[in-house]
């Protein structure tokens, strides 16, 4: 996956922050071909919200248009592990949906395997050895596999068990202390507003909303077309390709 994505192996510590992160796997995905939506609330209505407790993202492996929906609710250190899940799924050839269970393990072959993957692709196990020590001299081992990788502080303890180290024990013990960390975080993300044109950005996606805008320019799609594929209307879609920096 990261040949196709042309990404190094050390790709994500080679940015600052996991939205930084997130901006590259999905230009990266988009010049393979993959069409990627981010949303975290159903069209634009703001009254509708998507509940990372139900679903965290799907992919349709199409031939011709292979799309990867990330749930743009949950926090985006989660998101970089459901992107990577769902582009395996694509590279496997199945379309599937994501709903990670806490702890519970997946209960399809493919759905291992999809997780298995993501782990790797986000966290390689030879990188994630060579970088423990220095995460062992840290104040939080976790956080800083976290910072390193772009992944979750759950993903990094997570990874660090399944390569040997550390026991369950320890890791149960970060698991009870991230469990109450990320009911208060959560509390407290609900609670903050967003930006509308920034969330057109990761909802649009670059790639498809600058398609949209030259199809209508060229005369192949109506307006009223190019508004209910975007959800966008009127004066609010023709600020659009300004307001998210588009290149036509």
């Amino acid at each position: 996956m990261r040949h196709a994505l042309q990404l190094s192996y050390d790709w994500a510590s080679q940015v600052s922050t996991w939205t930084d992160a997130l901006k590259v796997l999905r230009d990266q995905a988009e010049d393979a071909g993959v069409l990627v939506v981010f949303n975290g609330i159903v069209g634009n209505n703001t009254r509708r919200k998507l509940d990372p407790d139900e679903f965290q993202g799907f992919a349709l492996a199409d031939e011709y248009a292979p799309l990867i929906f990330v749930n743009s609710a949950d926090f985006k250190a989660a998101q970089m592990f459901t992107f990577a899940h769902e582009l395996a799924h694509l590279f496997v050839g199945e379309t599937g949906v994501s709903i990670f269970q806490n702890l519970q393990p997946a209960p399809h072959a493919t759905e291992r395997f999809c997780n298995q993957t993501a782990a790797e692709f986000l966290v390689p196990k030879d990188d994630l050895n060579h970088f423990w020590h220095t995460a062992k001299q840290a104040n939080d081992r976790y956080q800083a596999i976290a910072r390193h990788f772009k992944v979750s502080s759950l993903v990094a303890a997570r990874r660090a068990l399944d390569l040997d180290l550390i026991d369950q024990d320890e890791f149960f013990r970060f698991y009870q202390e991230y469990q109450d960390t990320e009911w208060h975080s959560r509390q407290q993300d609900q609670a903050s507003g967003g930006d509308f044109w920034n969330t057109q950005k990761w909802r649009i996606g670059p790639r498809f909303g600058t398609a949209i805008i030259r199809a209508v320019k060229e005369g192949r799609l109506l307006y009223r077309e190019a508004y209910s594929l975007t959800g966008l209307k009127g004066d609010t879609f023709e600020r659009m390709p300004k307001k998210m920096g588009m290149l036509l």
